[in-house]
């Protein structure tokens, strides 16, 4: 047979089977004469041996074991490794379908910031009148970010706080007033006389579980000094006095 026709009877391209021989999973037939390669039966057992293998889930690599007569694994170790793998990625699936849905049926649709978790979901929709604030909206697109970042320790410690800061209609008053006076410093200096009023606001928002460690926050994070550059000079010294404030009070 040439190598079209061997590819034809079993079933792959003629690509794959040059593949396989660079590979070194296929051996390669002798040429005849006229220079061609003549396959033989051997080689239309062994392709399509590859061939199975490989729709079962297995990588080259572990088809070369399964080829090799010196293979540290027999085939049964092997496709029993390949279960357990897929029953892994099935629970996997099972768990992401169930996030999807909890998200797809939350009470107040998807949020402009969506993907997020059906708590922090939850919570934006509670606050979505709040949207109206830039500095809410910005908020809101660092909340995400922040949650997707963090460890997942960090993560629920987040969101548990912002349910704290948020959790009732004082506390969502409080935070549309610190907006409002972020919202007016909009491409004010920072020493406007209005900064030291707005940190106090901001820094009576937040609560202790979000920042539990006290210390001066770390000028040379890149992350901090990304999110002040995304600020008005006003609005990102607020920023830094409010944690500031929120560092003495934990001395």
């Amino acid at each position: 047979m040439r190598i079209g026709e061997l590819a034809a009877v079993v079933g792959v391209t003629t690509r794959a089977v040059r593949h396989y021989h660079h590979l070194g999973l296929l051996p390669e037939p002798e040429r005849r004469a006229n220079g061609y390669r003549e396959y033989g039966l051997r080689h239309a057992v062994v392709l399509a041996r590859i061939r199975r293998l490989t729709e079962l889930g297995l990588g080259l690599a572990e088809v070369r074991d399964v080829l090799a007569d010196d293979a540290g694994k027999d085939l049964v170790e092997v496709l029993t490794e390949l279960d357990e793998d897929l029953a892994r990625q099935e629970a996997a699936l099972r768990e992401r379908r169930a996030r999807l849905r909890a998200l797809l049926d939350a009470e107040g649709g998807m949020p402009a910031e969506g993907p997020v978790s059906p708590e922090l979901a939850a919570l934006f929709a509670g606050t979505a009148h709040l949207s109206d604030s830039p500095m809410a909206v910005k908020d809101r697109e660092i909340i995400a970010f922040l949650e997707t970042a963090m460890p997942a320790g960090d993560r629920e410690r987040l969101v548990a706080s912002m349910g704290e800061a948020l959790g009732s209609p004082e506390a969502v008053a409080r935070a549309g007033e610190a907006y409002a006076l972020l919202d007016a410093l909009a491409g004010a200096g920072p020493d406007d006389p209005r900064v030291d009023e707005a940190a106090r606001a901001l820094a009576g928002c937040i609560p202790p579980g979000l920042f539990p460690e006290a210390g001066e926050p770390d000028q040379d994070n890149g992350l901090l000094r990304a999110f002040y550059d995304d600020l008005s000079p006003a609005q990102a010294e607020v920023i830094r006095r409010a944690l500031r404030i929120l560092t003495e009070e934990r001395r």
